[in-house]
């Protein structure tokens, strides 16, 4: 029984080997098929023409395979394409339908915005229709700090150096910061604009989303700002990490969509002619405004769905058994609205990524963390404080009307002419009356003014919305200028707790925003981009956007207003200045021109300059003015020595002991920085030994861990670098005693003079005593900074509960001003009565 060789998979065989008993290798020429191309044709028996089309063969002719931008609906088919259409445009309705009363819930708070007077009928004809601004007071007011706080003028990006810096490193994150920073502010006129839109939205909705892509048509990347009804997400996600489905809602204008069209970026079909249709929230928005939309408006409604298909054709395939895996692949699908046809489908995941991850284009960013996939704005947190108010004041100025104009019954019979026109101020009518008193006649109804007690609890629920909102928060010059530090810092954290928390989360989504950015610069970006700013020229390399470079927001987490920057940094200084020995004066003086906003500090405050090496007497005149200066290696240590003893044997250093005592300072520097030169030269051999040693023992750490310290060749390694560090340091020490010993010979010499003359012998004792005065100042002088610092921080604690009492005392006070206007009112209504 011969045996036939088997063929590998996917390889036509043209020849089978039959090894015969006597002859092996007879070739037997099978005829070859030809090989499968994207659309076969083959004519039938009626004359038709019956046509097989294979998609994945005709993408790989066309090169579609390998283009990561190919839109996929063009090799598929319309029995492909009519059922994703419709799936997805029922998910779509299925999605929309489960958040209704989110929407509805968002639809009423926007009414309690007030931007629009509401006629009203009842409970009369011109009711007042005014609402309480207190819930556009607290937007208004986190818009405009968190947007100059998160979009500064040079830009809102800076750069950190991850892993162990370097000048490579540090250019690197310089080039990066600079031209994401020209980009934002000068080639994306968009970013700003809709930064500032998303800032104003956001704390309605409660979420707020910014879509980052690269626009083919615009030659860039945009980061365009999406509202919170324009993105759906399945019922049971509750992030945009876990939906597994995310649908964007796009207007396109008619002529918009013919230019895709014809571009080839959508597929050119019949899609008919566009219907103008809004949704209940947009309708809301719009008549917000004032504007609504016509029916000569032709606009397209566009779903683009960021889901996952298995698509026949382009399935995910065992790369061990070539089979299907029937795995789902991201893609992102656009669909029009209106017809459901499908105008795109295109991959979304990189060719090169082994896992297919769905790439990301969304950013989140919430106000509050809500219980769902959605967050909580303002209008869920206050939005029924601010109906409370709203409905407080309108029953304020209905009853100041009905009283200024009040309503009334007449007796029968009275004529009064033109009865059915109100009266006008000012204006007296005729009246027919039969007989008897005009004033029996008429009984008007007993309006009341308006209460007291309403207007103090509608204060009372304003108060409650705009402590929630943080918009009550103290301001720089309302505090008392004379209270602790601890005080202002307690009651500045006690009013941006709420705002530091929604700071952080908004700066969290412009990190992943900026990340985003920097995905898409380094995938589109060609290897090297020369650009132009103001005054020169800059350039960029895709490389630069790496795992080297961390992009992150300039401004900080922890703080969210100048308000509170110039207050820490006045604090801040306070410290500096109670006790500037141990404090760097200089730079708190600077934090506080930033914090202020100074152009230019450097030219106001000049940094201090380095120390530089001096001659020993431009070291002498910095003593007796009191200026700091130190030694220096490779000086001549016994010359500046010999040239401070002698200085110091003169009548002005003896007078000056804060001079005699940074002479005598610096002789001791000079003395450490001598025997150091000293060690340098009588052990060289064994420096060179102990650097070996270290590299040893870091080579061996490297290459096995913390075990290797329990390895008997590094432990000995150890012990004689230990040894060699003790035998150095006996001898430093030996020096060093020598040095000092005949320094104190050489300083006794030239004060001898001192001691032999009773007079000198006098002053010496005396500048002795006044030195030890001064010292005895210094040190108390410390331990009132010490005391003043824990004061500091227990008055911290001490305004906390101050804070927390005052809250109490005025929640009595106001309970028992409501008790007693009741009672007054109860009291009224029973002398009306009797």
């Amino acid at each position: 029984m011969a045996t036939i060789d088997k063929a590998l998979p996917n390889v036509i065989r043209t020849k089978v080997d039959i090894p015969g008993p006597k002859q092996k290798g007879q070739e037997i020429q099978l005829p070859q098929e030809p090989p499968k191309q994207p659309i076969e044709m083959t004519p039938t028996e009626d004359g038709g023409m019956e046509i097989d089309f294979d998609p994945a063969a005709m993408a790989i002719q066309t090169g579609a395979a390998n283009d990561p931008n190919a839109n996929l609906a063009e090799f598929l088919e319309e029995d492909v394409l009519d059922p994703i259409g419709s799936d997805l445009i029922e998910a779509f309705e299925d999605y929309k339908s489960s958040r209704d009363d989110w929407e509805q819930s968002y639809i009423k708070g926007l009414d309690l915005l007030g931007f629009k007077y509401e006629d009203r009928t009842e409970p009369f004809q011109g009711a007042s229709g005014a609402t309480h601004p207190v819930l556009a007071e607290a937007v208004t007011q986190f818009q405009s700090l968190a947007y100059k706080e998160l979009l500064p003028s040079d830009g809102p990006v800076r750069t950190r150096v991850m892993g162990k810096p370097s000048k490579i490193k540090s250019d690197q994150a310089e080039r990066v910061k600079e031209f994401m920073n020209y980009q934002l502010m000068c080639e994306m006129p968009e970013y700003e604009p809709e930064f500032d839109q998303m800032l104003f939205n956001l704390p309605l909705a409660g979420s707020a989303f910014k879509k980052v892509y690269y626009d083919f048509n615009l030659g860039r990347c945009v980061s365009k700002f999406v509202p919170a009804e324009d993105l759906i997400v399945p019922y049971s996600a509750n992030s945009l990490e876990e939906a597994d489905t995310i649908m964007h809602i796009v207007k396109m204008p008619a002529n918009e969509m013919r230019k895709m069209q014809v571009s080839g970026f959508y597929l050119d079909i019949e899609l008919g002619s566009p219907a103008y249709n809004e949704d209940d929230i947009k309708e809301s928005k719009n008549d917000l405004e004032g504007t609504s939309g016509t029916s000569k408006d032709e606009v397209f409604t566009i779903i683009e769905c960021h889901t996952e298909l298995d698509l026949d054709g382009f399935q995910d395939m065992n790369p061990q058994t070539g089979e299907p895996t029937e795995i789902k692949l991201p893609y992102v699908v656009t669909v029009d609205e209106g017809t459901g046809k499908v105008l795109s489908i295109r991959r979304n995941f990189d060719a090169q990524d082994p896992t297919r991850r769905r790439k990301d284009y969304f950013v989140h960013f919430k106000f509050l963390p809500g219980l769902g996939f959605y967050g909580f704005g303002l209008i869920h947190m206050i939005g029924g404080l601010s109906r409370t108010a709203t409905a407080a004041l309108r029953q304020l100025l209905d009853a100041g009307t009905l009283s200024n104009l009040p309503a009334g019954f007449k007796q029968r019979g009275i004529r009064v002419r033109d009865e059915a026109q109100p009266l006008q101020p000012g204006e007296f009518r005729d009246v027919d009356a039969p007989g008897g008193n005009l004033r029996d006649a008429f009984m008007p109804l007993p309006f009341k003014e308006p209460s007291g007690t309403l207007l103090q609890l509608m204060g009372v629920v304003v108060q409650a919305g705009q402590r929630f909102a943080s918009i009550a928060d103290m301001q720089v010059g309302d505090g008392n200028q004379s209270a602790a530090v601890g005080t202002t810092v307690a009651l500045l954290e006690r009013g941006s707790r709420v705002m530091s928390a929604i700071h952080k989360r908004l700066y969290q989504g412009m990190k992943c925003e900026f990340m985003l950015l920097a995905e898409n610069f380094a995938t589109y970006l060609p290897k090297m981009y020369p650009y132009d700013i103001v005054g020169g020229q800059r350039e960029i390399f895709a490389a630069d956007f790496d795992q080297r470079v961390d992009i992150i927001p300039i401004a900080d987490p922890n703080i969210f207003s100048q308000t509170q920057r110039i207050s820490l940094a006045q604090t801040e200084l306070q410290m500096a200045m109670s006790n500037p020995q141990i404090h760097n004066v200089y730079e708190a003086y600077r934090h506080m021109y930033e914090a202020l906003g100074v152009k230019d500090v450097n030219t106001l405050l000049p940094p201090p300059a380095p120390m530089q090496p001096l001659d020993p007497a431009s070291e002498n005149i910095m003593a007796l003015n009191g200026k700091k200066f130190q030694a220096f290696p490779k000086q001549n240590h016994q010359a500046h020595m010999d040239a401070h003893i002698q200085f110091m044997g003169t009548m002005m250093v003896r007078n000056n002991p804060k001079a005699l005592a940074m002479l005598q300072q610096n002789c001791m520097e000079h003395i450490n920085l001598m025997a150091g030169e000293q060690i340098e030269l009588e052990f060289v051999e064994e420096m060179k030994k102990m650097q070996q040693m270290g590299q040893q023992m870091q080579a061996m750490m490297q290459q096995m861990g913390p075990q290797a310290q329990q390895n008997p060749q590094f432990v000995q390694l150890q012990r004689e670098g230990e040894q060699l560090k003790v035998i150095i340091e006996s001898r430093k020490s030996i020096l060093i005693a020598q040095f000092t010993d005949d320094y104190a010979k050489a300083e006794k010499e030239v004060l001898n003079q001192v001691e032999n003359d009773p007079v000198l012998k006098l002053k010496d004792r005396e500048l002795d005593l006044k030195a030890k005065e001064e010292q005895r100042r210094e040190e108390e002088f410390e331990k009132d900074s010490n005391l003043e610092m824990f004061k500091v921080l227990s008055n911290r604690d001490i305004a906390e509960k101050k804070i927390s009492e005052t809250d109490k005392h005025q929640k009595l006070r106001a309970s028992v001003s409501l008790a007693k206007s009741g009672v007054q009112n109860m009291q009224a209504i029973v002398r009306e009565e009797q």
